[in-house]
């Protein structure tokens, strides 16, 4: 199960890294992806380019309590992580994006981060 739970976690937390560059160098289909299309020009590109470092961070960020703290504070992390593709749930949503993209994507990531979470607890 420790395999499991660390390679889980690991790509999850390069998943970010990948969305966060996404994000920031293509972020028009990034936020098609997303669930609510916008343009890179104006206000919207700062936006964009803010979830791309927040994403990209979060991964980083879980990489390194993986590779230096241990699995104890990966799994405090993902825990705490998952509030935040349970928040993208709520704005895909709120902003009229499809229920299909809500749910499938994002709903399904914050569980698939709380199992990762509850798998490293278990390590």
């Amino acid at each position: 199960m420790t395999v499991t739970a660390i390679t889980l976690a690991v790509v999850l937390d390069l998943f970010c890294v990948f969305l966060g560059y996404r994000f920031l160098f293509q972020p028009v289909p990034a936020a098609a992806g997303y669930g609510v299309p916008a343009r890179a020009d104006g206000d919207a590109g700062a936006y964009l380019t803010v979830k791309g470092l927040r994403d990209g961070t979060l991964g980083v960020v879980g990489l390194a309590l993986l590779a230096f703290a241990g699995t104890g504070a990966e799994a405090w992390f993902m825990l705490c992580v998952a509030l935040v593709p349970l928040g993208d749930t709520l704005i895909v949503l709120r902003h009229g994006g499809a229920k299909a993209v809500a749910f499938g994507i994002h709903f399904a990531t914050a569980l698939v981060v709380l199992i990762s979470a509850g798998l490293l607890f278990a390590v």
